[in-house]
């Protein structure tokens, strides 16, 4: 009989779904020790019990593909991609067979990670020594920020557990959704006894949402636009009423959260999933959704929200009876760097580099505040469309404005549910802009904006000749 070993995927669904062991095993027919010993890759799951376990979670059967190997390889390709490098190339045959080896090349990353934030903390100690200020060391062994991502994409950004939690707070205190802002203070003062207090921006101190749990006072900064003071309050509630909640999912993916650092980011990551589950509740963000073709500007309107918080809401639609279409998220600043990223759709980021400048969420900088469509293909053939715009932050004249960019993007076979492609010849797949995960990893040798050799073809110099590239083979 076929067994397969996807302990991680069953746990995963699991946990997505809010069972308990006992109860998946008694669905199951096994006993809860047997299926601990599934989940933990410690015993193989026959063929007959995958077929029952796909049925109970209502997926396909293809959800239990097992692609833990092909990230941790995607990672170190990335890896080895970096020119400290270039004088032990390996191939991608190489890469794989290390990925087999999990142990093994989960080590190998961890260990380049503790080498990218040492090379970080040198720079960062120099730069100090040379302005002749003190240094504030860090640990270079971790990446909260990136240990936080690993448990969010472990968990595909749907955590039941906190909808529940956001749907209960809408019963229990009868928001109003018209006016949201005085139904959470009230909320706040009648619950808890807290009272929301705006602190004016010449005494807020650069703090935009401080809680003096002695005083119980929630101060939110009145520089906030009225969409953020909703965030930011309803983020404190689910401080306090999600604290449960919260801390099951921080338990629950403790072997991604190595740090105390990564796990109180975590807690604040999962507060701000809760804030916009309370603010965009779940199936009637879903209906309006549909109904409005994902419009994110329709959206924002009628929840009173922002761009990037209806943008990162959309994210989170995977209930699975009423899941919307997936997104991949992305937000960059002008210099390029990525300070939030989800990966819904199985297109690559990069975690170690920069990103391809071919992605609409740069070129969005050439035209701030306009959405900006785009159809794309990955060298492996694989087509997104997706959308982004600016996003402005104004703290006032003196502080100056901050400018960052918001993409999504879908897989372009879901593409026709979103109002923006009206109009876009999605079938023409040779006209979509070749985009890459970065450039050292990308295949393609005849783009103009690549910044350094790809990794598989290294780097020829020929100084009588120049092409379109510095870096194509001549």
């Amino acid at each position: 009989m076929a067994v397969l070993r996807i302990g991680n995927k069953v746990r995963s669904l699991r946990r997505r779904d809010g069972m308990t062991q006992t109860h998946l095993a008694a669905q199951l027919e096994i006993s809860p020790s047997y299926l601990n010993l599934i989940e933990h890759n410690q015993r193989p799951i026959p063929a007959h019990l995958l077929v029952k376990a796909a049925q109970i979670f209502k997926v396909e059967l293809a959800a239990f593909a097992d692609d833990s190997q092909a990230h941790l390889a995607a990672d170190l390709q990335e890896i080895f991609g970096d020119p400290l490098f270039e004088e032990h190339p390996l191939t991608t045959n190489d890469v794989r067979d290390l990925a087999e080896n999990s142990s093994t090349a989960r080590a190998i990353v961890s260990l380049y990670h503790a080498y990218r934030s040492s090379v970080e903390s040198t720079r960062a100690l120099a730069a100090k020594l040379y302005d002749g200020r003190d240094f504030l060391g860090v640990d270079p062994a971790h990446f909260p920020s990136e240990e936080v991502n690993d448990v969010i994409q472990s968990n595909l950004n749907y955590f039941p557990d906190l909808e529940s939690a956001a749907e209960r707070v809408v019963a229990s205190g009868q928001l109003d959704r018209f006016d949201m802002y005085r139904s959470l203070v009230g909320y706040l003062r009648d619950k808890h006894g807290i009272e929301v207090v705006l602190t004016p921006v010449s005494r807020d101190g650069g703090i935009i949402r401080k809680f003096d749990p002695d005083r119980r006072v929630l101060s939110i900064s009145e520089v906030l636009p009225p969409w953020s003071r909703n965030f930011q309050i309803a983020h404190q509630i689910g401080l306090i009423d999600a604290q449960d909640a919260i801390q099951r999912v921080i338990a629950n993916n403790e072997k991604h959260l190595t740090a105390p650092e990564s796990q109180r980011l975590c807690r604040v990551a999962l507060a701000n999933y809760f804030a916009a589950s309370l603010l965009m509740p779940y199936d009637e963000f879903m209906r309006c959704t549909l109904e409005m073709r994902y419009d994110v500007e329709l959206l924002q309107h009628h929840f009173t929200a922002s761009w990037e918080q209806v943008c990162h809401r959309l994210t989170t639609l995977r209930k699975p009876e009423a899941s919307g279409v997936p997104f991949h998220f992305v937000r960059v600043d002008i210099a390029g760097n990525i300070s939030k990223r989800f990966s819904g759709t199985g297109i690559r980021f990069a975690r170690f580099s920069g990103s391809c400048p071919r992605w609409d969420v740069h070129a969005a900088f050439l035209t701030p505040g306009r959405i900006r469509t785009q159809l794309s293909k990955m060298p492996d053939g694989t087509a997104y469309f997706c959308v982004a715009r600016t996003i402005r932050k104004s703290g006032g004249y003196r502080s100056g404005d901050t400018l960052m960019a918001v993409g999504i993007g879908c897989p372009v076979r879901d593409a026709r549910k979103l109002v923006y492609a009206d109009g876009v010849d999605l079938e023409n797949l040779d006209a979509a802009v070749p985009i890459g995960t970065t450039c050292r990893l990308c295949e393609r040798l005849d783009c103009d904006q690549r910044a350094f050799p790809a990794l598989q073809f290294g780097m020829t110099i020929d100084e009588n000749v120049r092409g379109r590239s510095f870096f194509a083979p001549r």
